[in-house]
């Protein structure tokens, strides 16, 4: 995820590292990776961006972007602003733009591969679908809470402060849905939201004091 350049950011760091180790491909996200793409490529290093919208998928690819990962509203994590599905966004970003697309956001099992090759993209990414597998480190408790997940447990935060998240429906989201509600400024959103994803939170496994990323993606 690419913040803006401010004092602490690690961005230029971590692509020292990317180029050192050779890394093949990398994928970013958030504000445009125009500033790093010039040095990539002369390492041979593909450029995947990930987007939610054909307007960003289009400037991607003006920036010479080797791929975009396009997330529809379903998406965990950051849907943008559109509130527009992958089932419209895929196929409106497979008729913008020339370059590759991978398909994410409410794609669970083969049904929704199937549907986002025939819609248009190259693959697909998930994330929220393998939170339960024995190979993802999470504590069993966060398993448990995304196996017990139906279709209408997830809801959207922050889109008051423009910046919408759609999370695992706990009460400490609920929190922070009800005092964007109520006109909370986002100085008081910050502290609300406090020590809500800290790694102490996620190793005592406080499922319901938590804040977590989920797609609509369950089978």
């Amino acid at each position: 995820m690419l913040p803006e350049l401010t004092k602490g950011d690690r961005t230029l760091k971590i692509l020292r590292v990317i180029v050192e180790e050779k890394v093949p491909v990398v994928e970013t996200s958030g504000r445009s990776p125009e500033p790093f793409i010039q040095e990539l490529k002369s390492e041979g290093i593909k450029l995947i961006h990930k987007v939610p919208s054909v307007r960003f998928a289009q400037k991607a690819e003006s920036v010479a972007a080797d791929a975009v990962t396009v997330v529809g509203f379903e998406c965990g994590g950051r849907p943008g602003m559109d509130d527009v599905t992958s089932l419209i966004l895929i196929p409106k970003a497979a008729e913008s733009i020339k370059i590759p697309i991978i398909a994410g956001g409410g794609i669970a099992d083969g049904r929704g591969f199937l549907a986002a090759l025939a819609l248009g993209a190259e693959g697909v990414v998930m994330g929220t679908r393998f939170v339960a597998t024995q190979e993802c480190p999470a504590h069993p408790r966060f398993k448990e809470g995304f196996v017990n997940a139906r279709e209408t447990d997830t809801l959207l935060i922050y889109r008051s402060i423009k910046n919408a998240a759609r999370v695992l429906k706990t009460e400490a989201a609920e929190k922070i849905l009800s005092l964007e509600q109520e006109g909370a400024t986002p100085e008081e959103l910050m502290t609300a939201m406090s020590g809500r994803t800290s790694p102490n939170v996620y190793r005592e496994a406080d499922v319901d004091g938590t804040i977590i990323g989920a797609a609509n993606a369950w089978d």
